[in-house]
């Protein structure tokens, strides 16, 4: 099982830029693709952008030319960078991660989320 911890989040004002941060640990993994998430309230948990372990990006059509997913393969660490930050951006933010399986015959495990870190746009 795969451990997150997430950070970063907090109160920035329009247009304003924050970067989030999520740290994998456990034992014997070995990362596949990390995604980051947001809930806003009343709605539904969406796709903000994922990253795969061949280095393919895909990010939700709202947040495209604003945020950058990166990450640190030494430090298991994934990174959101927001900028041009809207008060429609506002939300709890959840990162995912996919780890390969632990053996050749062993099946995928399930994703880990993290607690979530919350964002907050003012305008």
């Amino acid at each position: 099982q795969v451990q997150l911890v997430e950070s970063g989040g907090g109160l920035v004002q329009v247009g304003g830029s924050l970067r989030l941060s999520c740290s994998a640990s456990g034992r014997r993994f070995s990362i596949n693709r990390m995604s980051w998430y947001r809930q806003a309230p009343g709605k539904e948990r969406e796709l903000v952008a994922d990253l795969t372990s061949g280095g393919s990006t895909n990010y939700a059509d709202s947040v495209k030319g604003r945020f950058t997913i990166s990450r640190d393969n030494a430090r298991n660490t994934v990174y959101l960078q927001m900028t041009g930050l809207k008060p429609e951006d506002t939300a709890v933010y959840y990162c995912n991660i996919q780890a390969y399986p632990p053996c050749i015959e062993c099946p995928y495990p399930p994703p880990s989320w993290g607690q979530g870190t919350r964002v907050t746009v003012s305008s």
